[in-house]
């Protein structure tokens, strides 16, 4: 299975880590190990990623349930019971047979993660993805997160659209300590997780975003996406209200003279829905792997 594409090759030439992408690279699959497929089956949060099939705007949706509303029926499928709100920006996506998908299960109690692209198709009970890659990270700049709880009664607000964040956005933005970027390109669609201190994401103005790319697995499947198309949907969330955020626009990485690179994000839209998820999280414990935030 060839991994990388084009736009993730460029930038491991161009920081010299070809080699150690490609040892890195041998443990994606094309199926759902059984250890994974426990993990799994003890998520009560699931990100999705795509593009809307009728705008091309790409988004990041969050879904929950139960443990086991997630789980791999057998190594190449991944069922998912319930879908995402049908005032979700990706509610288009999610009943497009054949839609390109990615996923990301993050479980901040053990700070693991785990990635299943491929290709979605609506079911009876919610929908499924034919797994085309699946690939676990490390914990890296995960917040340790030691339990939750779902919350009866919380109904989601109706969503909030706008076109540039207002000044509460903003700050919500500035006090997140975790957000999920999706992209598109050559090889796919991609869910990734990126975290840091509060602070770690700047806000410089109602449209634009920034944040530092803090070194990782030297993969780059997500920047490579952005080097070949610069779509991009993120989506950030209240641990403990449930309020989430997500915005879609374009982004593009950034490199500074002493070599550290960044990525901007332009939005194009925003879309604020309160209560949205029914989990509350217990205080996040930062990770030690977190630069501190320079000013």
């Amino acid at each position: 299975m060839d991994v990388y594409h084009e736009g993730a090759r460029a930038l491991q030439d161009r920081l010299g880590v070809r080699d150690t992408a490609d040892h890195v690279g041998r443990m994606v699959g094309e199926g759902v190990r059984p250890v994974a497929a426990a993990f799994l089956e003890l998520q009560p949060l699931l990100v999705l990623g795509a593009a809307d099939p009728a705008t091309g705007r790409v988004w990041a949706s969050p879904l929950t349930g139960a443990p086991g509303f997630v789980r791999a029926t057998d190594p190449h499928h991944m069922s998912v019971t319930g879908a995402v709100r049908p005032d979700d920006p990706l509610a288009r996506a999610s009943a497009t047979p054949g839609t390109p998908v990615g996923t990301i299960a993050l479980d901040p109690r053990t700070r693991r993660r785990m990635r299943l692209n491929g290709r979605l198709r609506p079911t009876a009970r919610g929908f499924a993805v034919t797994a085309e890659k699946v690939f676990s990270n490390c914990p890296k700049y995960i917040q340790r997160r030691h339990a939750y709880e779902m919350v009866d009664g919380r109904t989601p607000g109706r969503p909030r659209v706008g076109s540039e964040l207002t000044d509460r956005q903003r700050e919500f933005i500035a006090a997140a300590d975790t957000f999920f970027l999706a992209t598109v390109g050559p090889g796919g669609v991609e869910v990734s997780h990126r975290g840091g201190n509060p602070g770690f994401v700047r806000s410089a103005s109602p449209r634009e975003l920034a944040w530092r790319d803090y070194p990782g697995n030297n993969m780059f499947l997500t920047l490579g996406n952005i080097e070949a198309d610069p779509r991009a949907g993120l989506l950030f969330l209240d641990w403990t209200t449930g309020t989430t955020l997500q915005l879609t626009g374009e982004a593009r990485t950034v490199f500074g003279p002493d070599g550290e690179r960044g990525v901007r994000f332009t939005a194009g839209e925003a879309v604020e829905t309160e209560a949205a998820l029914p989990l509350r999280w217990s205080a996040p414990e930062y990770s030690p792997a977190n630069p501190p935030r320079s000013d």
